[in-house]
């Protein structure tokens, strides 16, 4: 199948980026859903950063009754993990990986480089994170779930096994119940990974209490 390249829009905090933050939008949203999160971090002591905030394919939702949307992958039903889209999300996966081998190709070593994702890009940053055969800074997952979780034991990568993991959920969240997100945690939890949760009273969105806890994991992971 003919690759191609994800439009993208970027965002550098200085000149000269020795890092790079992947940021994955959610359903029906695009890359410049999260483009105003830049300057809401508070990312001073961070070096500089290039921030990539790339487009899904626009593709028919089933649960959405077909409608075109940009989507990382399909929605078969509301339980999200009972029938699942695999050639969808491993497609996607491909495409993030592109879009980290464009990073090294542009001289940011994978050590520099963090996946980011909100919602079914959350979902992308741990299927694909987990199992990049090179270490990442760190996966950074808000108001999210683990994708594929049957096949995680046998296909994760050991390079990865010790990255930090943010995850981050609303309490209230009416599109991701908070549940879904909790068994995710405790299902990477049991195979040893190191995470981070933070859960807060909010719905399907972002906060500022989480925001101030994304720059402080940022500022940490990135020291």
């Amino acid at each position: 199948m003919t690759h191609v390249p994800l439009e993208t829009i970027e965002i550098e905090t200085a000149p000269n980026p020795a890092v790079s933050i992947i940021w994955l939008h959610g359903l029906g949203a695009d890359g410049n859903d999260f483009v105003p999160i830049v300057h809401e971090l508070y990312l001073a002591g961070c070096p500089p950063i290039r921030f990539i905030f790339p487009h899904a394919p626009v593709m028919p939702v089933t649960i959405n009754a077909g409608y075109m949307m940009r989507a990382w992958y399909d929605i078969l039903g509301v339980d999200l993990v009972q029938r699942e889209d695999e050639v969808g999300l491993r497609r996607s996966q491909t495409m993030v990986e592109h879009l980290i081998a464009q990073e090294k190709a542009r001289g940011i070593d994978s050590r520099h480089i963090i996946l980011a994702g909100f919602s079914q890009g959350s979902a992308m940053t741990l299927q694909t994170g987990l199992r990049h055969p090179e270490r990442l800074a760190g996966l950074l997952c808000l108001s999210g779930y683990l994708p594929l979780h049957a096949t995680l034991p046998t296909e994760r990568h050991g390079a990865n096994h010790d990255t930090p993991i943010f995850m981050a959920h609303g309490r209230d969240d009416p599109i991701v119940p908070i549940d879904r997100a909790e068994k995710s945690r405790d299902i990477l939890l049991s195979l040893g990974y190191r995470l981070e949760w933070h859960a807060y009273p909010m719905q399907h969105a972002v906060c500022d209490e989480e925001l101030e806890d994304i720059s402080a994991w940022l500022r940490r992971t990135l020291a």
